[in-house]
């Protein structure tokens, strides 16, 4: 896909924004184990870049995918895997289908504030007991009056301790377990910060990777929201969640290629300078061949990713290019951080280098957002692999 000149200032942008606001305080976040998402998204806000190809009646720059897929790459730019991730959420997760499908009144509401940031939103859809299985959620939303009372819960919620509102996915009624669900926008505090009411955040989780975003189990116990608030048609929420699944796939892709080629690029660096046996790392023809070969995979998921992002902005169907895209950047991820760790020595294994961070962080890209074996269930279904299908 040809970017413009356009795409490239946004790019300077980005990366200029990155380098001075964000880096120099990564290390102090992977620490605390949080990072301040008000405060770090009301900058993004004020700069646009939180709502790139959101609309602009509603504080978005209106531009199409390409521009928020050249953001996604820079935010891989950022030296914590779970500041680039909360930053997704806001952007591609938890916001795409009330963009989409949600009323007037919704996105004036919600969507208006996080393109702001001056609200921090999160998706609520993975249970304890349904990860992978979006289908079996137990979580409901009855009817009573104007409202919808929810109760259930949510866990592995990235922003979950500061998000201000949820987009979340609750069943609405009975029947086929594809047509009995919505999205449904629940306010999680009120403009002052305090809970509302029957919203609990039962705890912080504490992970492998990902240490500077902050990831909570949540409790919903009769907890009130207007009918209104629910995104587009009532029932259709397992198919707007699946939509909203394409963007959150393609984020993911695009920002393992920025990681993957800053970790080459880092790990270069160190083996030409690192010496052992009278002459560098990097002269060692077992180095350079395989970092070469990783830069080879590289380059190969850079054009499926953007084949699968020019799929999407001309409007067609890129399911299966964004599986693609996801399952090959999991699994490479996994492959560039683990063959460059080596050659760090045992420097890789030290918590202060970013390869370390990396393979921490990297790791959850093959679990979250659909497994690699759920990304290989879609892509057989669409190719006509599993019996009665095709």
């Amino acid at each position: 896909m040809e970017l413009t000149a356009q795409h490239e200032e946004l790019r300077r942008t980005i990366r200029r924004f990155v380098a001075e606001e964000i880096n120099p305080q990564c290390d102090a976040w992977e620490e605390a184990e949080i990072f301040p998402a008000k405060e770090l998204f009301t900058k993004m806000g004020a700069l646009g870049l939180l709502g790139i190809n959101k609309p602009e009646a509603y504080g978005g720059l209106g531009l199409d995918y390409s521009y928020a897929a050249v953001a996604a790459e820079e935010f891989s730019r950022i030296r914590s895997g779970g500041v680039s991730m909360a930053i997704g959420v806001q952007t591609d997760m938890a916001t795409p289908a009330l963009a989409r499908f949600g009323s007037d009144e919704l996105r004036a509401e919600f969507l208006a504030p996080a393109i702001a940031g001056e609200k921090v939103a999160c998706i609520g859809v993975t249970e304890s007991h349904a990860g992978s299985d979006v289908a079996a959620i137990r979580s409901k939303a009855v009817a009573d009056g104007d409202d919808l009372v929810i109760n259930g819960s949510k866990i592995f919620i990235t922003n979950g301790t500061q998000a201000d509102w949820m987009c979340m996915l609750v069943n609405t009624a009975e029947g086929d377990r594809h047509r009995n669900k919505s999205l449904v926008m629940v306010p999680l505090k009120d403009d002052s910060g305090k809970r509302t009411k029957g919203v609990t955040v039962a705890r912080k989780l504490k992970k492998m990777g990902m240490h500077s975003s902050d990831t909570a189990e949540l409790f919903f116990d009769d907890v009130r929201v207007p009918k209104r608030n629910v995104i587009g048609e009532p029932g259709m929420g397992f198919v707007y969640q699946m939509l909203q699944f394409q963007e959150e796939r393609l984020y993911g892709a695009l920002s393992s290629i920025g990681g993957c080629d800053l970790t080459i690029e880092e790990t270069i660096d160190y083996t030409r300078n690192r010496k052992a046996f009278g002459k560098s790392i990097l002269d060692n023809q077992v180095v350079h061949y395989r970092l070469v070969e990783l830069m080879t995979e590289v380059e190969a998921l850079r054009a499926l990713t953007w084949g699968a992002v020019e799929t999407h902005v001309k409007g067609g169907d890129c399911t299966v290019l964004a599986s693609m895209a996801k399952l090959k950047a999991a699994r490479l991820t996994r492959e560039v951080n683990d063959s460059c760790l080596q050659f760090w020595g045992g420097m890789g294994y030290m918590n202060e280098t970013m390869v370390s961070r990396r393979f921490r962080d990297g790791r959850l890209t093959s679990i979250g957002g659909g497994a690699d074996e759920v990304m290989i269930g879609i892509i057989a279904k669409f190719k006509g692999l599993l019996p009665g299908r095709g």
